[in-house]
């Protein structure tokens, strides 16, 4: 934002230099990235009357003109080529020895001397816009060629900086999105004083109100979107005239980046710049029935705005029309049909407040960026609405330009509240970590035009309408950690606890299971958590599983992606068809991710989520080589994979028992069971499910939880010495009935082997002649060891004795020959 410093003296009595002034803004937020000397390199220059103006005898295109700039005695020769010079007209003279700035006609500037033009000495020169260093663009298009002509009534002999208001300085400040406040003029007006422990004036308000009628009675306004617009006012002037504004306003405008164009338009301008509210003028005549609707865009209205050009409106943009039509953008451009021109009589004045974010998107899909916009979009003081028409109507009236029609109309949609936070001094010093007195506390926060009121230990703040980024006691920390100085807060270590940075236990388990899978020689893939609604009916679930309740994707990336998946498993079956069908003979795949598993439908409450381990194989156990067997993948290779994983964790008390799905083969699949609860299943897969998935038969899966492995891994592995005593070791084979598991029998095993037990290993499994129809015969290896002594043969015996004792009353089993 470009501030002029001369301007901001209209409130402030500023005593510093622009350097000093500077940084104290940026010591308290306001970054100055440089401070702009208007009129540099600008040195004798005056206003200068054009006496006398005539033909060079010599030249059809120079002009000789008679000049007097206030230096006493005869008018001095000044020859010019311009065209535009008239007799009497005000020009910008450059006396002899006086130096200009660098310019788009001469780049490095220059020195006035006197010089001979085709045999007549000129004593000077007519400066243009361009030669004195204004930008073009701040310029109206007449002004742009040729000679600047003053106004009038502009005195001669005066410093020309001083009359274009070139004897200025400008702040290009760098405003952060949360300082709308500062994006004005008063707004920087008051952040100066507060530095600088001066007093602020505001603007004079003062409306005669001098016209016949009644706002009230003249105008209307509904708003429609209360949503997009909180606020919509309106003032009537009758008795308009159009004409330049004075020159001190124009100066402003143009120190600030903004061309003037006439007294109406800058006086919205101003007051914008001002107050930071920006305004709209309606020519009052073209509003049909005098009544504005504050309203959304209907899709393909067509609307041309001041620049000209047709614009397509649609239904998140707000629209300002009348009952028949759009007259405008709100927030961003006017309507042509509106406009004030030379034979409005009437004025409608307009200052609202509408939605930032709306107004963003309306100028971004427009291509219409304007200092109204910005604005806008940053926040503006919605309680200042009317002092902005006041501040307009006085401008105007001050200029003899209008008689205000007294009252305005004031729809207030949505009311705004500004915040009240409660805090105490100490609250405040620790959050910053200095000791501030309350006092000081008090004064800054009264130099900002807070509210304060004590209660006890507390300071209840209000903060004002145009802080809308104040809410909460932080804020209020931070207005007073700045006005304070961060200068005065000295650097010190923070007061924290040192931990140690990890991850999560949980994560840690994750990274073994990856480690260890990868190691087995499988591939980790990842696949999306949604799936199509139809996948659970591929896996055969019953109409009543807890696995067809699923949560649906509002917006889902495609049909086949419609619901948050419950299970794995049709995920991974179908990134097994995908490989197997482009001729990978050995698919051995897993993925770590999550199922989500709703507590009720619609959503009520967030679903549970399960971290789940799903592993498939299916193809070749290996590679093709010449030294490597040819066999296909079974069970038992799926069935190594867990009992490595689980060793690889550290996890001992888990089993396998006789439990199946209806996607598994009943007769080769099992349930995973630890801590007496069922976490997973594995096995080969459902003849059905594998033609449904387009795998083959032979293709295992296994889904295992992964949390409740996280309590029971372990973290860090226990030494155990090398055993200085050799062991011992005995075979069993026993007849038992078919349904009783190895499980089951080594379970009985170890529990009533003793502590000597090492290991207990299966190495026979035989049906057969020797054996009774409906039983088989189970071959155990036992191992015996202890730490202390070499065994003795009694001790071992005594041990299998009682093994197999309870083997035999628990089962019926008896021992083989």
């Amino acid at each position: 934002m470009l501030a002029s410093i001369s301007w901001l003296k209209n409130y402030v009595d500023i005593d510093v230099t622009p350097d000093e002034l500077a940084a104290a803004l940026t010591s308290v937020g306001l970054e100055v990235e440089s401070v702009i000397e208007l009129g540099k390199g600008i040195e004798g220059v005056v206003t200068g009357k054009v006496v006398e103006i005539s033909r060079h005898p010599d030249s059809d295109h120079l002009w000789v003109c008679m000049m007097d700039y206030g230096q006493g005695g005869e008018n001095v020769q000044i020859l010019t080529g311009a065209q535009n010079v008239r007799q009497n007209d005000i020009v910008p003279v450059a006396t002899v020895g006086a130096t200009l700035p660098p310019s788009g006609r001469n780049p490095e500037g220059m020195k006035l001397k006197a010089c001979k033009m085709r045999g007549l000495d000129s004593f000077g020169m007519l400066c243009s816009a361009d030669e004195l260093g204004i930008d073009s663009k701040l310029l109206l298009p007449e002004q742009r060629n040729g000679i600047y002509i003053l106004p009038e009534d502009t005195p001669i002999g005066v410093d020309i900086r001083k009359v274009i208001g070139l004897d200025d300085y400008v702040l290009d400040i760098d405003l952060t999105a949360n300082k709308q406040d500062c994006f004005c003029m008063t707004g920087l007006a008051r952040e100066a004083a507060a530095v600088l422990g001066k007093t602020m004036t505001m603007p004079s308000l003062k409306v005669k109100e001098e016209a016949a009628g009644k706002a009230n009675e003249m105008a209307r306004v509904d708003i429609a979107c209360p949503e997009l617009c909180s606020r919509f006012t309106e003032r009537v002037l009758k008795n308009i005239k159009i004409m330049p504004s004075p020159m001190w306003m124009q100066n402003h405008l143009r120190a600030c980046g903004m061309r003037p164009i006439s007294n109406v338009v800058d006086v919205t301008n101003y007051v914008m710049l001002e107050l930071g509210q920006p305004m709209h003028a309606y020519d009052y005549d073209t509003i049909t029935d005098h009544h504005t609707i504050v309203r959304r865009g209907n899709d393909g209205e067509k609307l041309n705005t001041l620049d000209g050009q047709e614009r397509i409106l649609d239904h998140t943009m707000i629209t300002i029309s009348d009952p028949v039509h759009a007259v405008g953008l709100g927030g961003v451009m006017g309507g042509l049909e509106t406009e004030v021109t030379d034979k409005t009589t009437t004025v409608l004045l307009e200052a609202a407040s509408f939605h930032g974010p709306s107004i963003r998107r309306t100028s971004k899909a427009l291509g219409l960026r304007s200092e109204a916009s910005g604005r806008f979009e940053r926040g503006i003081d919605i309680a200042r609405c009317t002092a902005a028409l006041d501040r307009a109507a006085n401008l105007l009236e001050a200029m003899g330009a209008c008689e205000t029609v007294p009252g305005i109309i004031d729809c207030y949609a949505v009311p705004y509240e500004p915040a009240l936070i409660k805090v105490t001094p100490a609250t405040i010093n620790t959050r910053i970590g200095v000791e501030i007195s309350r006092e000081e506390m008090i004064d800054i926060l009264n130099r900002l035009q807070f509210k304060v009121e004590e209660e006890g230990e507390l300071l209840v703040i209000t903060a004002p309408t145009w802080r809308q980024d104040v809410t909460c006691d932080a804020d209020i920390s931070e207005e007073i950690a700045r006005m304070h100085s961060y200068d005065k807060i000295e650097s010190h270590m923070p007061a924290l606890d040192l931990v140690q940075g990890r991850q999560d236990v949980a994560e840690d388990v994750n990274d073994q299971v990856e480690d260890y899978m990868v190691s087995a020689g499988m591939d980790e893939v990842m696949t999306y958590t949604f799936i199509h609604p139809n996948a659970v009916d591929k896996l055969l679930l019953a109409e009543n599983d807890a696995r067809r309740t699923y949560i649906k994707i509002m917006n889902p990336i495609s049909d086949e992606f419609g619901v948050m998946r419950t299970c794995m498993i049709p995920s991974m079956l179908q990134t097994a068809s995908y490989n197997l069908a482009r001729q990978v003979e050995s698919v051995k795949i897993f993925e770590i991710g999550k199922t989500f598993h709703p507590q009720s439908l619609p959503l009520e409450d967030f679903p549970e989520e399960k971290q789940v381990l799903c592993a498939v194989m299916s193809g070749k156990r290996n590679a093709l080589s010449w030294n490597t067997s040819k066999d296909n993948i079974d069970f038992y290779d799926m069935k190594g994979a867990l009992e490595g994983l689980m060793a690889a964790l550290g996890v001992k008390d888990y089993k396998l028992t006789l439990e199946t799905q209806p996607y598994l083969h009943p007769g080769k699949s099992c349930a995973i069971v630890y801590d007496d609860k069922v976490i997973g299943y594995m096995g080969e897969i459902h003849p059905t499910v594998a033609d449904n998935f387009d795998v083959p038969e032979a293709t295992y899966v296994m889904e295992l939880e992964i949390s409740p492995l996280v309590e029971a891994a372990t973290r860090v592995p226990q030494y155990v010495h090398l055993p200085k005593f050799p062991s011992m070791s005995r075979d069993i084979a026993v007849v038992v009935p078919k349904e009783v598991s190895n499980a089951e029998l080594e379970s009985v095993i170890r529990k009533f082997a003793g502590e000597l037990l090492q290991d207990v290993r299966i190495f026979d499994i035989y049906t057969g002649k020797q054996v009774a129809e409906g039983c088989k015969s189970l071959a155990f290896n036992l191992t015996y060891q202890a730490s202390d002594r070499t065994l003795t043969d009694a001790e071992v015996d005594a041990s299998m004795k009682q093994v197999i004792a309870e083997v035999g009353e628990a089962y019926k089993a008896k021992l083989r020959d």
